[in-house]
């Protein structure tokens, strides 16, 4: 099934205050890049690169209609609210954005204001995601996370008053020193709020990361997996008696409150990624950009694509990719589209309670709560 009528884009903002302890993504602090500029200034100049590549989009794509943009970062909340506008204003002149178009902004409770929040409104931007990580400060200090706790329940109900319906947080659990019990305030905390989804991630230390040399160094003990899997039925409990629900291995929402720009990832549909170091993909082609913001400005004042490679994925790569992402969502797949090899992988796993018998009696894949625990090991042994 071609996706080609509909693009979704990711808008990457590689800039963040400060650079939390556990973090290995694409992003850069001022200091990192050696500028002397403001923020302010920053987010000028940025989005007018930005602009610019969301052109070559417009040039090298057939596709009529936006369903979902989404900013990620880095921390996009430092960004002006116009220079977001601004390049939502593009989009929306070169595409059609669907009439149910989902706009998410990733955010940091410490950049917020009422404001600024009226000025993302006003951009367009109708769903905001928050990093929260956690509510209890002792594990926030580990992660090296700058926001105070307080911050984020204030941050969400003043994005409520303002206006923003879709509101989610980020959970991180399993950091070292995060007892049964912080992780039962964290949730506690997080379903106080006014949310309609929440992600919780378990986290994983990224080598090269301050965190992955601070337990290296033995200064901090290593994540427990066992400890992980009992915070994970935690939340899986918690949400769903809250009216939250899984649609997919790490996040639940409200009936209706999905985030629909991550469900197209799952759903290998087309989505084009603007900024340094962000991944596209599009019928079947894969390609990403260069990671430097310095090296991005080069390619795109020379007029150039910011492009670093590609790779194009064969039928047997996309089937494979299609049945690895579909088993992380509710009744994924059809049995009938595993090959005979992977349907005896399921059956062993089907024997230990890994998927829900109803639909699997109905001819679907859908992982159990147990099976959610080791969807990475059914994962790898499909794709051996």
């Amino acid at each position: 099934m071609s996706h080609s009528s509909n693009l979704s884009f990711y808008l990457h903002i590689p800039y963040c205050v400060k650079r939390c302890g556990y973090c290995d993504f694409n992003t850069y602090t001022p200091a990192e890049l050696k500028v002397e500029s403001s923020l302010k200034e920053i987010s000028l100049s940025y989005t007018d690169l930005v602009l610019a590549e969301l052109k070559q989009a417009r040039a090298a794509s057939s596709a009529t209609t936006i369903p979902t943009i989404f900013f990620g970062g880095g921390t996009p909340s430092l960004m002006e609210p116009t220079d977001l506008g601004r390049m939502l204003a593009q989009l929306r002149s070169d595409f059609d954005f669907a009439p149910d178009i989902e706009i998410t902004m990733e955010s940091n409770p410490d950049s917020i204001t009422r404001e600024r929040l009226e000025g993302f409104l006003a951009a367009g931007i109708n769903r905001l995601s928050f990093g929260m990580q956690s509510a209890v400060p002792h594990v926030l200090a580990t992660l090296d996370r700058t926001h105070n706790p307080e911050n984020v329940a204030r941050s969400i109900e003043l994005a409520k008053e303002v206006g923003f319906a879709e509101l989610s947080v980020d959970l991180i659990y399993g950091t070292p020193g995060e007892s049964l019990e912080d992780w039962q305030t964290t949730l506690d905390a997080a379903l106080a709020l006014p949310v309609t989804h929440i992600s919780a991630y378990a986290l994983i230390v990224e080598t090269g990361t301050k965190l992955a040399a601070a337990i290296k160094r033995g200064d901090i003990a290593a994540p427990d997996d066992d400890l992980m899997a009992e915070k994970y039925l935690m939340a899986d409990a918690r949400f769903h008696e809250h009216g939250l629900n899984w649609y997919e291995i790490s996040n639940w929402s409200r009936p209706g409150s999905q985030a629909r720009h991550n469900i197209a990832y799952w759903q290998g549909a087309n989505w084009w990624g603007a900024g340094p170091g962000a991944h596209s993909h599009i019928d079947g082609k894969r390609w990403w950009n260069v990671k430097h913001p310095n090296a991005y400005r080069e390619r795109i004042e020379a007029g150039l694509s910011p492009e670093q490679a590609h790779e194009i994925l064969t039928e047997e790569e996309k089937e494979l990719e299609k049945v690895l992402l579909a088993i992380r969502i509710p009744r994924g797949l059809a049995l009938d589209e595993f090959t005979g090899r992977q349907t005896t992988v399921l059956n062993s796993y089907r024997e230990s309670g890994a998927f829900e018998e109803s639909d699997w009696s109905a001819g679907f894949i859908t992982l159990s709560q147990r099976g959610r625990l080791i969807a990475d090991a059914i994962v790898r042994e499909l794709a051996l």
